[in-house]
């Protein structure tokens, strides 16, 4: 009898690659260019992972123009990221435990608040691009929380929640895998603090890259205990 479908979900931006300096300076670019004072990189970091139309609302002032500040954002951003010095580092450990989770069986998908556009630059450039049989992106629908992309991402993979893990930096990670009733691990180098993870449900907080493997297995349906 074949082994059942199992399927873990990474976020990109501060799961997979450090993404805090591009997304800051891109912010910081949009809001200078329409006369707003940048926000601080910490004020952004609190807001990564959110749709980018509600991250720049919280972020801006009342009344700013909204529409004005997200095309200015897309078009820093895409600036940023084609300089080489910009670009969006992997985690260290995190090429090896992909690696390591695709050799289990375990199907590997991406639920993220990048535009399909970023999220391919970025997979491209670290070798990514074949890894992952459903990406899910701020093009797909709505944006976190709402469980909308681990819907469709376990839709398209063909797997049951019971089978499927969410792994996440923040918050939104989270409460966006308890609304679709997956098992969520929470990691401690993004941009949440681990007690927010924790209180926000998060099954498993993890320290390093070498501790997702056996948790996947474990949350999924494995026989190996979690490290």
């Amino acid at each position: 009898m074949a082994n059942p479908l199992r399927l873990a979900v990474f976020d990109c931006d501060g799961t997979l690659v450090d993404s805090l300096r591009v997304i800051a300076a891109a912010a910081a670019e949009a809001f200078t260019s329409i006369g707003l004072p940048a926000p601080a990189a910490a004020q952004v970091q609190a807001f990564i992972g959110l749709p980018l139309i509600e991250a720049l609302d919280r972020l801006a002032p009342a009344g700013a123009d909204r529409e004005g500040l997200r095309d200015r954002y897309v078009e820093a951003y895409r600036a940023l990221i084609a300089d080489p010095a910009m670009h969006e580092p992997l985690y260290e450990g995190a090429a090896a435990a992909l690696d390591e989770i695709e050799a289990a069986g375990v199907l590997l998908g991406i639920a993220t608040g990048k535009g399909r556009r970023g999220l391919d630059a970025v997979l491209d450039r670290h070798g990514l691009s074949d890894k992952f049989v459903t990406l899910q992106t701020s093009d797909s629908g709505p944006g976190k929380p709402n469980p909308a992309m681990l819907l469709i991402a376990m839709s398209e993979a063909g797997v049951a929640p019971s089978e499927t893990v969410m792994i996440g930096d923040t918050t939104f990670d989270i409460v966006m895998a308890g609304s679709a009733g997956v098992a969520a691990i929470g990691v401690g180098w993004g941009y949440h603090a681990p007690a927010e993870l924790s209180s926000a449900g998060a099954a498993y907080l993890a320290t390093d890259f070498t501790q997702i493997p056996p948790a996947v297995e474990r949350l999924t349906g494995g026989n190996h205990a979690i490290g």
